[in-house]
């Protein structure tokens, strides 16, 4: 359900904004995002999961947390962030 090591690294590397950097906002949704996509096709294949989904519940939160602070900091790395991940508002 969470991430490999290597594709952590990945995601970092793809959506950090400076080298060495792993705490902008850009990059936590970036995390959050592919552990709630992976977290989602369990609970589809396992609908009876509740501790899985109270999980997944404060997954979407956070990330959403994050990403309202980023439009209130720069609405355009916002824009471009979701426009990446291809999610929705």
């Amino acid at each position: 359900m969470s991430i490999t090591a290597e594709k952590k690294a990945e995601v970092i590397a793809q959506y950090a904004t400076e080298k060495g950097d792993t705490g902008s906002p850009e990059v936590q949704v970036a995390i959050l995002t592919h552990r709630i996509n992976a977290l989602s096709e369990h609970m589809q294949a396992n609908t009876k999961d509740f501790h899985s989904r109270r999980g997944l519940l404060a997954m979407v939160a956070k990330r959403r947390k994050l990403l309202d602070y980023l439009k209130g900091k720069d609405e355009g790395r916002y824009q471009d962030l979701i426009k990446r991940l291809d999610i929705r508002r």
